[in-house]
C-alpha cells in the first residue's frame, strides 16, 4: 500500500503533503530526523491519510493536492 498523507505543524499550523509506503515510520522521521522541508516546523501531527494500492495513483493524487484546485479541495473536504 502507498499512503498519501497530510501533516499539520503544531508549531505554526502549516500543512505538509507527502507519499510513503510506511506511514508510521515516515511521520516519526518528520518529527525526529526532519527533512529538507519539515525540519524547521516540527513537531507534526497527522491529520489525514488515504491508502492506495497503485503507486502511480498515489503520486498523482499527491501532485494534485499540491495544485491550486487540489489545495481548495483539501481545505473544503479533507481538513
Amino acid at each position: 500500500m502507498y499512503y498519501v498523507y497530510i501533516l499539520k505543524s503544531i508549531l505554526d499550523g502549516s500543512n505538509y503533503i507527502g507519499v510513503t509506503k510506511d506511514l508510521r515510520k515516515r511521520v516519526k522521521e518528520h518529527n525526529y530526523k526532519g527533512s529538507k522541508f519539515t525540519t524547521s516546523k516540527r513537531p507534526y501531527k497527522i491529520i489525514w491519510y488515504a491508502a492506495f494500492v497503485n503507486k502511480i495513483k498515489a503520486y498523482q493524487f499527491e501532485k494534485y493536492l499540491k495544485t491550486g484546485s487540489g489545495i481548495a479541495f483539501l481545505n473544503r473536504h479533507l481538513i
